[in-house]
């Protein structure tokens, strides 16, 4: 029988990869760093190859060992799963991480937090911010039980659940042209040069999907990388922007100062949903996440 690696080791070798350091990884595993030490050491062994370039001074994985870490991750989220799936608890209760996108989390979660810890009073709740293509990664990688983010987007292994539509508006200086308008026309977008956000923010490719921008039709130079950040850009005149309706409805172009102008129907919008991994055994969790979140979204539309 082929001896077969322990998911303890798999668990000290994969913190050990992600924080490319023995000494940060132990602290991240609760143990010594001898201990660990001693683990990575009794997994090459059981795999009989180097999985840690020992011959630098800074970290680096063996080849052996970059393709270790990427089945490891595959084999710890499903190992999760199974025992998540196996034990018999209730709905949201006990630890959940979950991911949001920038653009949608100081937007929503005000909104939805009261509403989850009235309806699941024993859920310990963990959020992470982050962009787009962070959040899938630690998604599929089992570090996220399910994540909030703005489609379309491909996110491969999951299932999403639709919490509802987000339609974009114009925003610019009160004495912009376009500020008295009470709607606005994709075609008012022409000869408009708008401020959006940096590259690696979804919300910049879904406006310009949306709204049928040419890559052109952006700010050569500037790019925010908030919507704060953004507004305050606008504001100062250096052009127009486009902001989603849960952050007009909060009040961030208010007060900031800017006039926001819907669109006429059909508007140009993003769709936000939640993911969460086909495999993990949490579709009624996620269902009942959604409810909550879906409810919040119509309260900031």
């Amino acid at each position: 029988m082929i001896p077969l690696p322990t998911v303890r080791q798999l668990q000290f070798f994969h913190a050990l990869a992600r924080r490319k350091s023995f000494s940060k990884a132990a602290e991240d595993c609760l143990v010594s760093q001898s201990t660990l030490s001693s683990a990575i050491k009794e997994l090459e062994g059981v795999l009989r190859c180097q999985l840690v370039d020992r011959s630098t001074k800074a970290f680096a994985l063996t080849p052996s060992g970059e393709a270790v870490v990427a089945r490891a991750e595959r084999i710890l989220a499903l190992t999760e799963d199974l025992a998540r799936s196996a034990a018999a608890r209730q709905p949201l209760e006990g630890q959940f991480h979950l991911g949001v996108i920038p653009t949608v989390a100081p937007f929503l979660l005000p909104a939805a937090a009261p509403k989850l810890r009235a309806a699941f009073p024993r859920l310990e709740l963990y959020l992470r911010e982050d962009l787009t293509a962070n959040l899938v990664d630690r998604l599929s990688a089992g570090l996220l039980d399910a994540a909030v983010l703005a489609f379309p987007y491909d996110v491969r292994g999951a299932e999403v659940i639709d919490l509802g539509e987000d339609c974009f508006y114009f925003a610019a200086r009160p004495d912009h042209p376009h500020a008295a308008k009470k709607a606005m026309s994709l075609d008012d977008l022409s000869g408009e040069t708008l401020l959006l956000l940096e590259d690696g923010h979804c919300l910049r490719d879904h406006a310009i999907d949306a709204c049928k921008l040419a890559r052109g039709a952006t700010a050569a130079g500037f790019a925010a990388t908030s919507l704060f950040t953004l507004t305050q850009m606008a504001l100062s005149g250096l052009g127009a922007t486009l902001l989603p309706e849960m952050a007009v409805n909060a009040g961030l172009a208010k007060t900031s100062g800017l006039k926001a102008v819907p669109f006429a129907d059909p508007a140009p919008s993003r769709r936000i949903g939640l993911a969460w991994r086909r495999s993990s055994g949490r579709r009624e969790e996620a269902e009942a996440l959604a409810g909550v979140l879906r409810g919040a979204m119509k309260r900031t539309g």
